[in-house]
């Protein structure tokens, strides 16, 4: 496997005008002590990126509509030649910002959906109206012709909305969904206890698959469960079928499970290069090497792309190089990210792989 960065998550700020149970930065719209970094700092960045690869570039926070100077950020990496993105709440949404995301070349915007009612989905963001905001982001995106995708995160709180919040994606819109399964770090850590049990977690999976046979218009895929792909291989292989994978534009995989510091990374506040969104251990520091140094040498992803170094049920597994376990949850439940991943319930065969 080539490990060549495909696709990063930037975020631009910590603040926040939700706060939301899962958090993974923790945001709130008041941090002292993370000031976000100047427009001058994030035009480095950008070019420092650039020299090395053309990855999906997407801008996240927190909230990044919160910074003034999130256009001027977009437009500088749309002239670099990279597809600059935009995760947003929804929340900020108007006309106006419709029309300067597409005049600085936002190519698509992420909607987050946890519920299929104000109801659910205000009580796992903890604000009334987002899911208003939301909603109404929808059909803002879709009068200006701005393509978008919507994310939706669950825990045991709304895990059974996921078949309702799968078809209101639809109804919306959305060129594609896709189903995360909560990691718990940052704030999410306070819902460690609402984590999915690994025997539900395979009944989810196993309906996603089913689904995902059957869907001809929408992009879907499982977002923090790596183990999907050892099922659709399994499920594939008891049906006498070849799982078709779908292109997933402006995102990456589709026939792999995690690609925490091997196809993706996440680039926080402080500069920090860390392999995925969930993650809370950085690889480096974009003010102390380049980003190239950090991809190319540091430590943490040559161990996470090292599967032989991997210990427990997936260091046995024979699935261990389509799935890999998500090393994030690993870490969070173990405090070992070569740990086996704790919310799979495969045992693999004796021989291993």
């Amino acid at each position: 496997m080539d490990f060549e960065p495909k696709w990063l998550a930037w975020e631009i700020t910590r603040r926040c005008n939700l706060r939301c149970v899962h958090c993974r930065s923790s945001s709130e719209l008041n941090i002292e002590g993370h000031p976000d970094f100047s427009l001058a700092e994030a035009r480095r960045v950008l070019d420092d990126i650039t020299s090395y690869a053309k990855p999906v570039v997407v801008l996240s926070g927190g909230e990044p509509l919160l910074r003034d100077d999130v256009f001027e950020i977009a437009a500088y990496g749309t002239a670099k030649g990279l597809r600059m993105c935009l995760a947003t709440n929804g929340a900020l949404v108007n006309a106006e910002v419709c029309r300067r995301l597409k005049k600085v070349g936002i190519r698509m915007v992420s909607l987050s959906l946890d519920g299929a009612d104000a109801a659910v989905h205000d009580n796992f963001r903890n604000q009334p109206g987002a899911f208003a905001g939301t909603i109404n982001a929808a059909e803002l995106f879709r009068q200006h012709e701005i393509p978008f995708l919507v994310n939706s995160s669950f825990a045991k709180r709304n895990q059974t909305e996921i078949p309702k919040v799968y078809r209101l994606a639809k109804e919306i819109g959305a060129r594609a969904w896709y189903m995360f399964m909560i990691v718990p770090t940052g704030r999410g850590e306070v819902i460690m206890r609402e984590l999915i049990s690994s025997e539900e977690y395979e009944e989810l999976l196993a309906w996603h698959y089913d689904m995902e046979k059957n869907e001809a218009d929408l992009l879907v895929r499982p977002t923090c469960a790596p183990h999907y792909y050892r099922v659709v291989l399994q499920r594939a292989k008891e049906e006498g079928e070849k799982f078709k994978s779908r292109t997933l534009q402006f995102s990456t995989g589709g026939t792999k499970g995690c690609l925490a510091g091997q196809l993706i990374a996440l680039i926080d506040v402080d500069g920090n290069v860390l392999p995925c969104s969930y993650f809370p251990l950085p690889a480096g520091n974009l003010r102390d090497q380049s980003f190239k140094e950090i991809w190319e040498n540091s430590e943490l992803f040559r161990e996470m792309r090292d599967f032989k170094g991997y210990k427990g049920r997936c260091g046995r597994c024979e699935y261990v190089r389509v799935c890999g376990g998500c090393r994030a949850r690993a870490y969070a439940v173990s405090g070992d990210y070569l740990a086996e991943e704790p919310y799979c319930g495969y045992q693999p065969s004796r021989n291993g792989r």
